[in-house]
């Protein structure tokens, strides 16, 4: 392998955790990063001073283009669309390229759709690679004042999106385990005081499993198709249920007959309670895991 190829592979997992957390699909930043690849194998290496930030610039507007395309296709998907979960089994090998996208949380990826393709990479480059002013500015063509103003509104958009961002492991695993305890064990009362007005559930079959084809929100409405789910399945044979980590946090994966049928997660508020629900249904995004 020679140094041109060298550089690059050294970079790839961090091109790759950029690439997923703007575009929240593995497959969409395998791809942007091969784009990138294309262009680098292509590039005037005597002009590039910094190898590393070139391509973390080349990267990110490859990601912003992707992206603009992406929102078109998702203003026709069928029912809410999630970002792709990363779950992290033990009889899998590790995919080393995506071990650094791993440490993003789905709530974050999820309430970055409600940015703008600029106003995401911004946030991504300062919060997550600890970019300065300057190196934004030179990644989005703009000014540095334009770039903070970006910083400053994403900030402000996913503060108001509802979830923390910054729940431990143990927390999203202890409020899971009382709301799953609760829901099994008959105790809807128990399971609705965890929840509140403001909760939001989202599900992700994309017209290929079912799925709620609405966000559902509130307490009293998400309660209502949980305990018909779990009515539903106390029904059927086959139902098994184990705990992994999605995104380094917490989640319950449903299988039917040992084929993953679903992944869940949540986040919560500032109060301790379910903030967001996740509920992944949909067979592209969940790949071809066995329990």
């Amino acid at each position: 392998m020679n140094i041109v190829a060298n550089i690059f592979e050294a970079e790839r997992p961090k091109l790759i955790s950029l690439c997923y957390r703007m575009l929240g699909e593995r497959a969409g930043a395998e791809d942007a990063v091969q784009d990138t690849w294309l262009k680098w194998s292509a590039a005037d290496m005597t002009q590039i001073d910094n190898p590393a930030a070139w391509l973390r610039r080349v990267a990110t507007n490859v990601a912003i283009d992707t992206l603009r395309t992406a929102h078109r296709q998702r203003e026709v998907y069928v029912g809410p669309w999630l970002p792709e979960p990363l779950i992290q089994c033990e009889t899998q090998e590790p995919v080393h390229q995506f071990e650094l996208a791993l440490e993003c949380e789905l709530a974050l990826l999820w309430a970055m759709e409600r940015l703008t393709e600029r106003e995401r990479a911004a946030f991504i480059l300062r919060e997550a690679f600890d970019a300065s002013y300057s190196d934004i500015a030179a990644t989005l063509d703009a000014t540095e004042a334009a770039c903070r103003q970006l910083v400053s509104r994403s900030q402000k958009k996913l503060q108001d999106s509802g979830p923390r961002f910054d729940a431990t492991p143990e927390e999203v695993a202890d409020l899971s385990q009382r709301f799953f305890m609760a829901i099994m064990a008959e105790d809807f009362d128990a399971a609705l005081s965890l929840l509140t007005p403001n909760s939001v559930a989202l599900s992700d079959g994309g017209a290929k499993r079912r799925a709620a084809r609405r966000p559902l929100v509130g307490g009293n409405e998400i309660l209502q198709v949980f305990r018909a789910l779990y009515e539903k399945a106390r029904d059927e044979t086959g139902w098994t249920t184990r705990i992994a980590y999605v995104n380094t946090k917490p989640a319950f994966l449903r299988y039917q007959f040992g084929r993953l049928d679903s992944v869940t997660t949540l986040a919560p508020d500032q109060d301790g309670k379910i903030a967001w629900l996740y509920i992944m249904r949909n067979p592209d995004k969940l790949g071809d895991i066995e329990q």
